[in-house]
Order: C-alpha cells, then sequence, then structure tokens
C-alpha cells in the first residue's frame, strides 16, 4: 500500500490543530449545557473564540457578548460569563476554511459533518441542549442534517450572518429572535 506523504501530513497537523482547539473549548464547557451555537470554523487569523489571549473586540465574540448582556474587561472574564450562561461554541470544521473558496469550505464542512455530529452527541449526549447554527453556509448544510440526526435546532430555517463585515445588526436581530423564540 503506497501512502501519499502529502495528505497524511496533512492530516496529522489537521489532528492536532483541532485538538488545540478542543483543548481551549474544554476549559469552558458548561453545566448544566442549554445552547450550543455552531459556527463555521476556526479563523486563519488564530483569533479563535476560545482563546482567552484574544480581545473582546474580535467579531465574533463580542456579538455573542451582546447577546448575553456582557462587557468584559477581558476575554477569559467573557468566556467564564458565557459558561455560566450554559453556552458553548463549537465549529462544523475545525479546519479553518475562510480563505477558501465558497465550494471548498462547503465541501470541507460537509466531510467533516460526521466529526461535529459525534462532538454534538458527546457533549450533550441526551441532545437536550439547544442548537442554533450561525453563517448562511452553515444554516444551509447543516440544519436538516442535525435534525435528522435527532438534535434540536432551533433556527427553524432562519439563516443567521456572521456578524463582521455590515451584518452585526442583522446578526443581532435574527440570533436574538431565534434564541426568545426557543425560551432561551
Amino acid at each position: 500500500m503506497r501512502v501519499d506523504k502529502k495528505l497524511f501530513l496533512f492530516d496529522v497537523v489537521s489532528w492536532m490543530e483541532r485538538a488545540d482547539y478542543l483543548f481551549f473549548r474544554s476549559q469552558y464547557h458548561p453545566s448544566p449545557l442549554k445552547l450550543v451555537i455552531v459556527a463555521e470554523s476556526p479563523p486563519l487569523s488564530g483569533k479563535y473564540f476560545y482563546n482567552r489571549e484574544g480581545t473582546v473586540s474580535e467579531p465574533l465574540f463580542s456579538a455573542l457578548m451582546q447577546q448575553i448582556d456582557v462587557k468584559p474587561a477581558s476575554k477569559e472574564l467573557g468566556l467564564r460569563s458565557f459558561q455560566d450562561k450554559g453556552w458553548l461554541l463549537v465549529d462544523a470544521t475545525y479546519e479553518p476554511v475562510n480563505g477558501y473558496s465558497d465550494k471548498k469550505k462547503d465541501s470541507t464542512i460537509a466531510r467533516d459533518y460526521p466529526q461535529l455530529r459525534d462532538d454534538l452527541k458527546s457533549l450533550n449526549p441526551d441532545q437536550s441542549a439547544a442548537i442554533v447554527l450561525i453563517k448562511m453556509n452553515v444554516c444551509r448544510l447543516l440544519e436538516d442534517r442535525l435534525s435528522r440526526d435527532g438534535f434540536e435546532v432551533i433556527n427553524r430555517g432562519q439563516e443567521i450572518p456572521f456578524p463582521s463585515s455590515g451584518q452585526q445588526a442583522k446578526f443581532r436581530a435574527k440570533f436574538s429572535e431565534v434564541v426568545r423564540r426557543a425560551g432561551l
């Protein structure tokens, strides 16, 4: 059997990066878990939501802090408030895709769906926590799949844009509406 060294190296690097992201996230796992927010992927910039070395002005972090009505002095304090609220952010893929074409983003998310599904099952074994999807392609690609797999996706067809590039107000309104409608 011949092994493609480039592909093997990519898989090892991807696994190591994913492990790093999951380690950061594990430090803020809430109990009880009330809401899981599924975003697209960690950004190429390295400004990962759960990396406490980041800044409170990062677009997704800032937008989610507004949703829980917190103005933290540090990212660590904000992450603890997020945890105390019972919310957890998960990525559809842990391969940074924001530099990819739309088609490649979508194929990467579809390829990694089994990992996401298994991750969500391990985080939420009884599937009692609600799930909200953010970013248009994530909503489009995952709502039906997750619902078929028994998860309570509360978007109900509502696509929520990512909170940057002029979409902050739309994000705020749509995210708030979906969460309010679900009674969270």
